[in-house]
């Protein structure tokens, strides 16, 4: 296996790149990624001198530079994560949405086209994407596999396009792929813009906690190294054309998350004041703002055995205690925005 990840230097792609670098299926593992501000090679320290691991700076909208990568690695199978992932981001600046993910997914699908041809034999595509396209649920059910789209933000219907257009292309040129669509992922090297890392910064700089709305907006969190695990297990022991639903069964209100993660930091550092919960403040809702996620992962359990190896109240402890030991990394990663 010459294994493509693509945003492998982001939060999900440099966890992912730790976890199956010494896979034994794996010969080669390139890291394309164009170090946007999300990404950066401080996450992939320890493996940068892996003799297994390349890394190439290459920005998806560069079709040329794409399609150089997969045919001069001879590139086997492909893990596509690389997006513009931030709601709020895509509210305000909506285009850099359309082209990464849109146009930055046409690429790849058309460079993994070129190289394998029509006889695709013992190649995967696959394709790393959102429950954020399937919309926003009621208080009871669930988001399954053959949920209608129905994105409500720019980035997830940036996210349900590319969707389709993987789908299309196995349709229509046979392309081998596979499709995963995740809950909110949560721990190591998540940029600090996201809920839980932006609680925490501002718990420990005592500041106010901003919480959208009334604080009741749901969302079912996954741990990324649990994640990682079940993105390996799609790619190599998917059936073709399926697409794999992938969360916690693990929901929460968002303002039970910050109150949380205040209690977890006032235990785990003291020394910074305690009652953090005074902290939080309520500020003006999110436009488009959906109410609920929760995932239906039952396909993925039937079908591959995969179930998350982390409790909720394991993974966000270690979570809390890493971003606590991390601080000159959440230092060095707010430098680039």
């Amino acid at each position: 296996m010459n294994l493509l990840i693509t945003g492998g230097a982001g939060f999900i792609g440099s966890n992912l790149i730790h976890l199956i670098i010494d896979r034994p299926e794996i010969t080669r593992l390139i890291n394309l990624d164009c170090l946007t501000y999300a990404g950066h090679l401080t996450n992939l320290e320890k493996v940068s001198r892996h003799p297994k691991y390349t890394f190439a700076k290459v920005d998806l909208r560069d079709k040329a530079a794409v399609l150089e990568v997969v045919r001069a690695n001879n590139i086997t199978h492909v893990m596509h994560l690389a997006a513009e992932s931030h709601v709020d981001r895509s509210i305000t600046g909506p285009a850099d949405f359309i082209q990464t993910n849109i146009v930055g997914t046409f690429n790849l699908l058309e460079a993994c086209r070129d190289v394998w041809g029509t006889q695709p034999a013992d190649k995967r595509f696959h394709h790393v994407s959102t429950d954020e396209v399937y919309g926003s649920l009621g208080a009871t059910g669930y988001f399954t596999e053959t949920t209608p789209y129905a994105p409500n933000s720019p980035y997830s219907a940036s996210k349900a396009s590319s969707d389709l257009l993987v789908r299309a292309y196995h349709h229509t040129y046979g392309l081998p792929v596979v499709i995963t669509n995740c809950s909110n992922n949560y721990g190591p090297f998540q940029f600090p813009e996201k809920l839980i890392p932006v609680v925490l910064q501002s718990v420990l700089a005592r500041k106010p906690i901003p919480v959208y709305g009334d604080g009741m907006n749901v969302r079912d969190w996954l741990y990324v190294r649990d994640h990682a695990e079940a993105l390996w297990q799609v790619l190599t022991r998917g059936k073709n054309a399926e697409t794999y639903n992938i969360g916690g069964h693990n929901e929460w209100p968002n303002i039970r998350i910050v109150e949380l993660i205040c209690d977890l930091v006032d235990e785990l550092a003291p020394q910074i004041g305690g009652d953090s919960r005074k902290l939080i403040t309520f500020v003006k809702d999110r436009l488009g703002h959906d109410r609920r996620y929760a995932i239906d992962a039952s396909k993925i359990q039937k079908e591959l055995g995969w179930v998350p190896a982390h409790t909720f109240e394991q993974g966000i402890r270690e979570t809390v205690q890493w971003y606590l030991d991390n601080q000159p990394w959440v230092a060095e990663v707010k430098k680039k925005v």
